[in-house]
């Protein structure tokens, strides 16, 4: 047995790691503070287990999900503890605990499991900490998981499904934690199937740091029809669970049915009772294995048998990993003690500038490191990680919508250039435009119906004839109104989405430099509301004028403007118009000239050179006496006014009249509008930010600084906020410090050779 001075160092060893382990948990810090976590499949024996490690009963016990909390148990052998003394600790405040009975724990127990179990998420990885002293148990902190649940396929059993999916993940992130080791419980006799095993070894392949339990041994030992089954059992085959788990092979263990209590349904009147029923049943086990085999157990398979071989084995494991981590704590809690330290420090600054002068200062100083790192990420930069805040074409796409035709195709996104780059500000930008350019300078004239040609005729105010140029005129127009107007709200979407992604950035580029006000979150949201709204303000103000433009250009057809290839517009209007007028003049002009090629000649060199039209006529007349040219003339002009001007009968020559028109018309409005749009963005989008964004933000600043400044900066709030930080932190301080004196005490007698025993 250990003197009084070897016990004293060994409580001061676990007290110091039991506080470490509730401070990771409430700092989020990775302190190394080594526990063992259970890790097992429902109706494995989990909570039975712990319990018979722990020498008492105090959870509920039983099929379906009993544990939806993972439980952290920090056990402390104390042999002048009779019964068992526990502590819960607050969820809020780690460091308040409340002693709790057994009973007490129960009732909290069962009555988280179901509040959880009506809520939406069903689970939580928030621990529930308790601090438990007894006689019968072991120096560990151990943590209970929920147990793993393997549902059936199948669409009516999905609720299950997604309760084994919220489980694995909590566990799988618990098991990531490296200092911990992995108590895998396995239920059972053939070591090929990996249940348990199958989740563990996807965070621990090798199970390097984990002990696997083979529970429930007692059930198992009658199912063994012979020896050399149980030998396998025993001792599995390197090809099936090799032998580089901690501890070289399984344990096996039992725990006696029946709870603790003074009702007639209970087995067992107090925990001694059900402490001798373990060591009975590991007795038991032992002589049924034999019996099984034949022969003595060895020493070496005797340690791995029973709840008392493997509460020693872990109790020197962790002690092992506790003594082995003392030096590396001290450093970490060296660091986390300045760290904490710079915060009060920064803390009790903030208390000292809440004053409106110092206030204000403040303020404008944070305005013009604002618009300075916005203006960087403009002009290009590469601080900002393009892995946390760069975003691809897709993922541009996706968060600020898509360039969509008419026809509902988007543009291939990888033939665009650095489609696939994470890309933020300036550069974000430019591609974004670039996609704009491609898309709407690919885009065509959609389809023309005859319909469509047809209505767009309708009557003249002073005549039933028809039109063709105006009826061109039309359609082209409000095609093009059509399929241009969806393109320029699309981009003003997409070029907002670009803008509004600087805010983020420039905080974070703030935070790095140590220039954010942490803490003015009322400040803070007024400049992200102003630069919103400024952006918001901006890219509808731009976007009329584009509207603008595209009305204009869609309301009044100017040729000069809309024609832009009227040398081959009149080129093919020549030569439509002399096969037409062959057709027109083929049964009244003479055989011989009736094919002539006088429609497509050229006219003399050393003659002055006239129109097309008049060309053709003097070639007529050469061929035929004037009498006859003028019948033949006015022969062929009615026919012509018959066939466009009297006849509503859509003829192919006019079809094509009309198609070639709304091409030109249609081209010449796309030409203008991605130009007109490109230009409008740079100048009054993407230059107000860098011209005019300074002076409105300062003004806007400044109002409200004239206006009440307790409404920009919350200062009553922030005095509350800071001076409730501030005791925080001071609390934090002190018992980190009180930690760290503590490891430090530990690692002198350590060094100075003082032994810490087991009980």
């Amino acid at each position: 047995m250990p003197d009084s001075n070897d016990y004293e160092d060994q409580s001061s060893l676990y007290e110091a790691y039991n506080e470490l382990h509730s401070l990771a948990q409430e700092l989020e810090t990775p302190f190394d503070a080594p526990a063992v976590l259970v890790v097992g499949h429902q109706t494995d024996g989990k909570s039975a287990l712990v319990e018979a490690l722990m020498g008492f009963q105090f959870n509920h016990v039983g099929g379906g999900t009993k544990t939806r909390r993972p439980i952290t148990l920090h056990m402390k052998f104390n042999p002048d503890c009779h019964s068992p003394l526990c502590y819960l600790l607050s969820d809020s405040d780690p460091s308040v605990s409340q002693h709790k009975s057994l009973l007490d724990l129960q009732v909290y127990i069962e009555a988280e499991n179901m509040r959880l179990e009506n809520e939406p998420c069903q689970f939580s990885a928030k621990e529930i900490i308790i601090k438990v002293e007894y006689k019968f148990c072991p120096n560990l902190t151990i943590i209970d998981t929920p147990g793993l649940v393997a549902p059936a396929p199948g669409r009516k059993n999905r609720a299950l499904q997604a309760q084994a999916r919220a489980v694995e993940s909590l566990v799988r992130a618990k098991m990531q934690h490296k200092e911990f080791i992995i108590l895998c419980l396995e239920d059972c006799n053939d070591w090929s199937n990996a249940t348990t095993r199958r989740v563990v070894m996807q965070i621990d392949p090798e199970l390097a740091r984990t002990v696997v339990v083979s529970t429930k041994l007692d059930t198992k030992i009658p199912q063994f029809a012979r020896a050399s089954d149980v030998e396998v059992f025993l001792s599995p085959p390197v090809c099936v669970l090799d032998g580089f788990m901690l501890g070289d092979s399984p344990f096996f263990t039992s725990v006696p049915s029946g709870r603790v209590g003074s009702g007639h349904e209970s087995v067992y009147r107090s925990n001694d009772e059900f402490k001798q029923a373990i060591s009975l049943r590991e007795m038991e086990d032992v002589a049924s294995l034999e019996e099984k085999l034949g022969r003595s157990l060895s020493k070496q398979e005797r340690s791995r048998i029973g709840v008392s071989s493997l509460r020693l084995f872990l109790e020197e494991l962790l002690q092992k990993r506790y003594m082995d981590s003392v030096p590396l704590i001290i450093p970490l809690l060296e660091k986390e003690y300045r760290s904490t330290t710079r915060k009060l420090n920064e803390i009790n600054q903030e208390l000292g500038t809440l004053d409106e002068i110092k206030l204000k200062e403040k303020g404008r100083a944070f305005h013009d490191l604002f618009l300075t790192k916005l203006s960087l990420l403009l002009k290009g930069t590469v601080v900002a990680p393009p892995d946390k805040f760069g975003e691809t074409l897709q993922d541009e796409r996706a968060n600020g919508g898509a360039f969509i035709a008419t026809e509902g195709l988007q543009f291939p996104h990888k033939l665009i250039p650095n489609a696939g780059m994470r890309l933020y500000g300036g550069a974000q930008y430019h591609r974004a435009m670039a996609e704009f350019r491609f898309v709407v300078g690919g885009t065509k004239c959609p389809p023309i119906t005859r319909e469509e040609i047809v209505n767009a005729c309708g009557v003249e105010d002073i005549h039933d004839g028809t039109n063709y140029s105006r009826t061109a005129c039309v359609i082209a127009v409000a095609k093009a109104r059509d399929t241009f107007e969806p393109f320029l709200h699309q981009l003003g979407s997409r070029l907002l989405h670009i803008l509004k992604r600087l805010l983020p950035i420039s905080v974070y580029l703030l935070q790095k430099d140590g220039e954010f006000l942490s803490g003015h979150e009322v400040f803070l949201r007024r400049v992200a509301s102003a630069f919103n709204n400024f952006a918001e303000s901006t890219e509808r103000s731009c976007r009329d004028k584009c509207m603008e433009d595209l009305v204009s250009t869609t309301r009044y057809v100017s040729w000069s403007l809309h024609n832009k290839n009227r040398a081959g517009l009149r080129q093919f209007l020549d030569s439509f118009g002399g096969n037409e007028q062959s057709v027109i003049g083929g049964n009244s002009l003479p055989a011989n000239i009736s094919q002539d090629s006088s429609f497509s000649s050229v006219p003399n060199d050393k003659q002055e050179i006239k129109a097309r039209t008049d060309v053709k006529l003097s070639h007529l007349a050469s061929a035929i006496d004037s009498s006859t040219n003028m019948q033949t003339t006015e022969t062929r002009l009615a026919d012509l006014l018959d066939s466009t001007l009297w006849n509503r009968r859509l003829a192919p020559s006019s079809e094509r009249i009309v198609y070639a028109l709304v091409q030109q018309i249609f081209h010449g409005i796309r030409e203008y509008f991605l130009a007109s749009v490109e230009l409008k963005f740079n100048c009054f989008l993407l230059m107000p930010v860098v011209d005019k964004l300074p002076a409105l933000l300062r003004e806007d600043l400044e109002s409200a600084f004239e206006d009440n400044l307790d409404n920009v900066f919350d200062i009553t709030n922030l005095r509350h906020s800071f001076g409730q930080q501030k005791r925080d932190t001071e609390i934090e301080l002190r018992r980190i410090q009180r930690l760290k004196e503590k490891f430090k005490q530990i690692h002198e007698q350590l060094n100075s050779g003082k032994r810490i025993l087991t009980p």
